[in-house]
């Protein structure tokens, strides 16, 4: 079973990262999944890019949409604790068509326009994923993309 087919089928994601004084902040993004990686495109005035920049300890939280769950108290979902950067990679083209694919490719091209957005990398180090009541599993191997019972 792997990690892919269970957060491709979301848009967005949780973001958990810390601003310089410790404190943690939540927000979403929208994202993209490539090689066993999760990137977004942010705003550098964006809270969790400076978060993000000044600590490169995050999470990402994956959940089931909760008009689309048969229980609330078992929705499924993924945590990963993530190592982050911005990204200044050789793929950074490659990257960006896959979010012209997923969204709006206007939008994504009018942001990327205004030289304010930045690509961000994240790269699971821990996960978590639960399925239903009994159905938990951690996420390994050696690209983190495996789940394994717990």
């Amino acid at each position: 079973m792997s990690l892919q087919s269970h957060i491709e089928q979301h848009q967005s994601v949780t973001i958990g990262s810390l601003s310089k004084n410790g404190y943690p902040f939540s927000s979403y993004a929208p994202f993209v999944y490539i090689d066993d990686k999760v990137y977004i495109f942010i705003a550098s005035i964006a809270t969790h890019s400076k978060n993000l920049t000044s600590n490169p300890k995050s999470s990402l939280f994956f959940i089931e949409d909760e008009g689309k769950c048969d229980n609330i108290f078992a929705r499924k979902r993924v945590t990963l604790q993530c190592d982050c950067s911005k990204y200044s990679g050789n793929n950074s083209e490659k990257i960006m068509n896959l979010f012209r694919d997923k969204f709006d490719k206007s939008m994504i091209n009018m942001l990327d326009d205004t030289h304010d957005f930045a690509l961000f990398e994240f790269a699971p180090i821990y996960g978590e994923v639960t399925l239903g009541f009994g159905k938990s599993y951690l996420v390994s191997g050696d690209s983190m993309n495996e789940l394994v019972s717990r």
